[in-house]
């Protein structure tokens, strides 16, 4: 199924996770496969966008941080970066990705996506590269 959705898409395939919905403002393309909160911005702003969420889930994007414990080798400055972005830098990402991940933020109805996918076991560096082998061989 995914092979046909490269193969269909031809010009119009983008790496880029608002470029479907630029096209799609633009009228290049009828519909696109895009960041959600940028059409819920859009459609809020009175442009005719609309936008649905797939049965199947769909991803949520949330500009994380984390730092890799490697136990004695993990760098103490790692983490006070993180902890200086989270506490410096996450009003501003929650204008742009407007997601609760921690304790005390909260998403408006609006923003949730209906349908989460949600994996049973946690993203690691090996079942990364997986879906990216699974996302290449079928192009």
């Amino acid at each position: 199924m995914l092979t046909g959705i490269y193969d269909n898409a031809g010009d119009h395939i983008e790496d880029s996770g608002s470029a479907p919905l630029t096209k799609v403002r633009a009228g290049e393309v009828a519909i696109g496969f895009g960041l959600r909160q940028q059409a819920v911005a859009d459609k809020a702003d009175g442009l005719p966008i609309d936008y649905i969420d797939p049965a199947e889930g769909n991803f949520s994007l949330t500009e994380s941080v984390a730092v890799v414990d490697k136990g004695d080798d993990t760098n103490e400055k790692a983490m006070e970066m993180a902890q200086c972005i989270i506490e410096n830098g996450r009003e501003e990402l929650q204008s742009y990705y407007p997601l609760a991940l921690y304790e005390g933020e909260e998403t408006d109805a609006e923003n949730l996506s209906a349908n989460p996918k949600v994996f049973p076991e946690p993203l690691t560096v090996d079942l990364l590269e997986q879906h990216q082998a699974l996302s290449e061989e079928c192009k």
